[in-house]
Parts: structure tokens; sequence; C-alpha cells
């Protein structure tokens, strides 16, 4: 005995599910899943202001050197906090 269509659009809705099923990727150990940095509970997104030519060499180094512009911009602030320390710490 037949399942009766209760709906017209029974078939396209079990097409759908069944694509979905299939579309499912799996994640296997050789695939590590990682986060974006607007996900990842590390990173707090912050807004800074800067010049717009300054934004425009930032964009273009970045792009040239294939890296993202917040990358660049933490490693810059890294350094700098570092080398606030270490002056700091000559003068004590």
């Amino acid at each position: 005995m037949n399942k009766k269509k209760t709906s017209r659009f029974d078939d396209l809705i079990d097409a759908a599910r069944s694509r979905q099923q299939r579309d499912k990727l799996q994640p296997t150990e050789d695939q590590p899943i990682s986060q974006s940095k607007s996900t990842d509970p590390a990173y707090i997104r912050t807004t800074i202001y800067l010049p717009k030519q300054l934004h425009r060499q930032l964009k273009a180094a970045a792009i040239s050197q294939e890296r993202q512009m917040s990358d660049i911009v933490a490693e810059l602030i890294e350094q700098w906090l570092v080398a606030g320390q270490q002056s700091k710490e000559k003068i004590d």
C-alpha cells in the first residue's frame, strides 16, 4: 500500500531533505574544524579610526603579503607593547 500524499509539495520536500542529508559534510580527523575570528571566543571585535591613505596602504600591503589586516595590526600592537615595556624597564 502506497503512502498517500497529503500535499502537492511532499515530493519537493522529500527531495530537499534527501539533498540536505547527501550534502552534509562529515568532519574527519584529517580535517580540523576552524573558526573564523568573528565566532572564535579568543577574539574580540574592535574599531579603530585610521586616515584613509594609511588604511589604503595597509590594505594593499595585506593583499600583497596574502595576510589579513587584523593579523598585521595585532602583530604591530604586540611589538609596540613589548617595546613600551622594555623602555619602562630601562627607566626603572
